[in-house]
């Protein structure tokens, strides 16, 4: 006789399900296992994966920064070689104004205009030739008082400086707009 004969029918089929339920629960913890290491695999693939997209994104922005840094740096050297451009054209104006101002006030120079002595019209008669003693040949001439010539040497001053000032301007925007 055998053992199993022995122990009663319903024992031995809760005997049969304990012994499934452990070969079964044995079995799918081993699956579990197995899974387990094979989704742990595939997350150690992306993460790495993940890793070396993170660092060519970091190299690509760094490349960028270190690229508008080097873009930036070119314009303000551009912009600083403009700026002492102009400073160096307004102090050249300034001088030469200056300069002329002083020749005025010693009398060194004189400012005349030149009449035109074919307009009958005007009502005023002017003298064709010259008067003699004088050393101006060709046409008639007036010269200006200088306190007159003063005013229009910084009125000419003022409207050189407005020049230089706008090209200097116009160099900036160029230099800016062409800058991307």
């Amino acid at each position: 006789m055998r053992v199993v004969d022995l122990i009663p029918e319903p024992y031995r089929l809760l005997a049969v399900g304990v012994l499934l339920t452990a070969l079964v629960g044995g079995s799918a913890s081993s699956a579990w296992k197995v899974q387990d290491w094979r989704y742990g695999q595939q997350l150690a693939e992306q993460d790495g994966l993940h890793k070396a997209d993170l660092i060519a994104i970091s190299n690509a922005a760094a490349d960028q920064v270190r690229t508008a840094q080097d873009n930036r740096l070119a314009l303000e050297q551009r912009l600083s070689t403009s700026e002492q451009t102009h400073y160096k054209e307004l102090s050249d104006a300034q001088t030469n104004q200056a300069r002329l101002r002083d020749r005025l006030a010693t009398a060194d120079l004189r400012l005349s205009v030149l009449l035109d002595t074919t307009d009958a019209g005007s009502g005023y008669t002017v003298l064709a030739a010259t008067p003699t003693g004088g050393v101006v040949h060709g046409p008639t001439r007036a010269q200006l008082d200088p306190a007159h010539a003063q005013r229009i040497i910084g009125i000419t001053d003022a409207g050189d400086q407005g020049l230089i000032a706008l090209a200097a301007c116009q160099a900036y925007a160029k230099g800016v707009s062409t800058e991307k």
